[in-house]
């Protein structure tokens, strides 16, 4: 019989208010093994006098306060001990400071909430969830809605801190609410830009200066008026060159397309136009498909091998701003074209790497979906490919050539999936008439690995066929 009680939800008993106190004073002291733990206090515009009391006791008891020039002069000068600014760049000096100050009571500053966009999720990457205490503070995308009205769930947010600025593209959708994070009081106009570059110039534009401060404001306008025409309260806008223009600051941003804006969704299938290609392109409906059949998925990796223009990677990296991709293709020429791509198209984060395959493969990270766009008559290409991936991983090549279709079919032969053929023909003027201009068919292979043979024996041939079926070399009615 179980016991009186038994399965019911037990709640640990409430904490005094002398051991909260206590734990806040002493946050640092507290360990996961043998593990000092890192204190990360969030602190907004609104320095000490927004801190919760459990943040400044965390201060008060830091032996080593780490932030930036303008987080460490929001703390009084007689709290806390040593004070260390970040260095720049900071992700790769970390290890080596926090090793510095070893066995010292360390206390962080980050803005607003450490774990969005910040210093917190650096933090327990480098060290491990255990080993990081968080204490945060309204995020300043929390203040801007707050400000706005705007539903914090029905908005994107972009951040340009440490980001190109081309890193906004994918987010700029019809329609859509942006919540664009500048680096500095020039990260205002430079959106403005490349909005109206979009076709988006009548967007309502409101950026947002040092929010929760004394001197928090907010100016509204348009895209276009922020790239050097009337500001709608009078007068030239002096943010065009950054001047007058809080370092601290964001932009909120209305997607509104303007009637000549191209439709550029996140969706598979971008036009061609929209890629500056020299002929080697995966067409637009075969693009779709084999993005379809790579199954984009968030935080995933892509090789795309022999890239050609990059618009396989560029797409798949589209899909979602945690999806990672590197290209692969060894001529220069094409290798500067992708890099152009991605930053046109928003992939800035695309790796290209400029040497042949299967060497340089060597050494990448492991991947979950591979294309094979070109290479496939190379020794070595395919083999290595299906090496490198994990059961469960994707596998799609494209073939045009009577050659490569024959190395696709010895490996449908051996390890299944699904081999395709895709023909596409697109309306074309015949002299005063239109009619159907076919491109050229792409056979398609695409196979999801599971355990089994690591590829076609040496010399073998496709499978042949039974006598049942259709000799395919003969005319059909």
């Amino acid at each position: 019989m179980p016991a009186v009680g038994a399965g019911r939800r037990r709640y640990p008993a409430k904490r005094s208010a002398e051991a909260v106190r206590k734990a806040a004073k002493y946050p640092v002291t507290a360990r996961s093994g043998d593990q000092l733990l890192v204190v990360v206090v969030g602190v907004g515009a609104d320095g000490w006098g927004g801190l919760t009391e459990a943040a400044r006791e965390a201060l008060r008891a830091g032996q080593v306060l780490m932030g930036s020039r303008r987080q460490l002069g929001l703390v009084p000068a007689d709290v806390g001990g040593r004070r260390v600014e970040w260095p720049t760049p900071l992700v790769p000096a970390l290890p080596g400071l926090l090793a510095e100050h070893a066995g010292a009571r360390v206390c962080c500053l980050a803005s607003g909430d450490p774990m969005f966009f910040g210093l917190g999720t650096t933090l327990v990457r480098l060290l491990g969830a255990r080993r990081v205490r968080v204490l945060p503070h309204p995020s300043s995308v929390s203040l801007a809605c707050a400000r706005l009205g705007w539903a914090m769930d029905a908005v994107d947010v972009v951040s340009l801190v440490g980001r190109p600025l081309s890193a906004v593209h994918p987010a700029v959708q019809p329609g859509r609410r942006l919540i664009v994070l500048c680096a500095d009081g020039h990260g205002p106009a430079a959106l403005a830009g490349l909005l109206v570059g979009r076709g988006y110039g009548g967007s309502p534009f409101t950026v947002l200066e040092n929010l929760g401060a004394d001197d928090e404001r907010a100016r509204a306008g348009t895209a276009a008026s922020w790239c050097g025409s009337d500001e709608p309260g009078g007068g030239q806008h002096s943010g065009k060159r950054g001047d007058g223009v809080a370092d601290l600051n964001l932009v909120a941003v209305e997607c509104v397309p303007g009637p000549d804006a191209d439709h550029l969704p996140r969706t598979a299938g971008l036009p061609d136009g929209a890629f500056e290609h020299d002929g080697q392109l995966t067409k637009r409906e075969v693009r779709a498909v084999t993005l379809a059949r790579l199954g984009p998925a968030p935080g995933q990796l892509l090789w795309d091998v022999g890239a050609g223009s990059g618009s396989i990677a560029i797409e798949w990296m589209r899909t979602h701003p945690a999806c990672r991709a590197v290209a692969v293709e060894p001529q220069p020429d094409r290798v500067a074209r992708i890099l152009r791509n991605a930053d046109a198209l928003g992939a800035p984060g695309l790796r290209v790497v400029g040497s042949p395959a299967p060497a340089a493969l060597a050494g990448l990270p492991t991947p979950d979906a591979v294309f094979v766009g070109g290479g496939l008559t190379t020794a070595g290409v395919l083999e290595r490919c299906w090496a490198a991936l994990p059961p469960g991983g994707r596998l799609v090549a494209n073939a045009v050539t009577v050659e490569s279709e024959a190395v696709l079919a010895g490996w449908h032969a051996s390890h299944g999936g699904d081999l395709v053929r895709l023909a596409v023909a697109r309306a074309a003027p015949v002299g005063g008439f239109t009619g159907w201009r076919p491109m050229l068919p792409v056979t398609q292979w695409s196979v999801t690995k599971t355990a089994g043979p690591a590829g076609p024996a040496p010399g073998r041939q496709p499978a042949p066929e039974h006598n049942n079926s259709p000799d395919t070399t003969q005319s059909q009615p």
